[in-house]
């Protein structure tokens, strides 16, 4: 069975620090259980925006706009981003936080 399988039936615990100013999410995708990484950074304005790790957004397949996914960062919803993440051909393996 492969990371990604595992993943999408065995659903990981994970715990963001409040507060953080910086969120990475390990992603592993349908497609060879390739390792990609999302990270959330805090800009001046204390907003959230969403790195893809050089990859288009798109190219993951979210059933969500982007914006959704960073207002929802914006709010501490961060069961709601892992959701919106799973949506598309990847799934959340870990999460880092600082």
């Amino acid at each position: 069975m492969s990371k990604y399988q595992e993943l999408r039936m065995n659903k990981p615990k994970l715990t963001i620090k409040e507060g953080a100013r910086e969120v990475i999410f390990t992603v592993v995708s349908c497609m060879c259980d390739n390792v990609h990484y999302f990270t959330f950074k805090k800009n001046d304005s204390g907003d959230f925006k969403l790195h893809c790790g050089g990859f288009a957004y798109s190219n993951f397949s979210i059933k969500h706009p982007k914006h959704d996914i960073e207002w929802e960062a914006d709010a501490n919803e961060w069961g709601g981003v892992i959701a919106m993440i799973n949506s598309g051909t990847s799934v959340v393996s870990e999460v880092k936080s600082r």
